[in-house]
């Protein structure tokens, strides 16, 4: 079966890793964690919410846990930032996707990618695969590699 034309780009970046990452796509929305979560039989914690934040025009990417939320100010401390949260039309012009949809890589500009220290207690977690019906499944431990995200605490 033939991927959609944005999920494929990401599984085209995925190809490079050698690591046999495969995006599967739903007929069902996979837009919210929950909604993955139950699309693909798993704990809503092992889905990496694709959040996409701003530190003036610079787009930084949050890659949270779905059992968590991220703490604002907390972060923007830690980090030494402003962050706001980006609207629709910003999300789309950095990452070249959709709110529900933003995959970790194969994005439209660099972004700075942070990881929810949480993902890290999984073996498996599935990530947004470009699409609101696509994910794609993946060790963990692979996630700072194929992103080149730091890993910190987000509540």
């Amino acid at each position: 079966m033939e991927l959609n034309r944005a999920s494929q780009k990401v599984q085209d970046h995925l190809d490079q890793f050698g690591l046999d990452l495969r995006v599967k796509e739903f007929p069902d929305s996979t837009r919210t964690a929950q909604e993955a979560a139950d699309a693909v039989g798993c704990e809503v914690g092992q889905i990496a919410k694709s959040l996409v934040f701003r530190s003036g025009a610079q787009p930084l990417l949050f890659l949270v846990s779905g059992k968590n939320q991220l703490n604002v100010d907390k972060v923007s401390r830690e980090l030494g930032i402003p962050i706001e949260k980006a609207d629709a039309q910003f999300v789309r012009n950095a990452s070249g996707y959709a709110i529900g949809g933003v995959p970790p890589v194969a994005h439209a500009q660099k972004m700075e990618i942070y990881i929810d220290q949480d993902l890290m207690g999984y073996d498996l977690v599935w990530a947004a695969a470009g699409t609101p019906h696509a994910v794609f499944e993946l060790n963990s431990s692979d996630l700072p590699r194929i992103t080149a995200g730091r890993i910190i605490a987000v509540q």
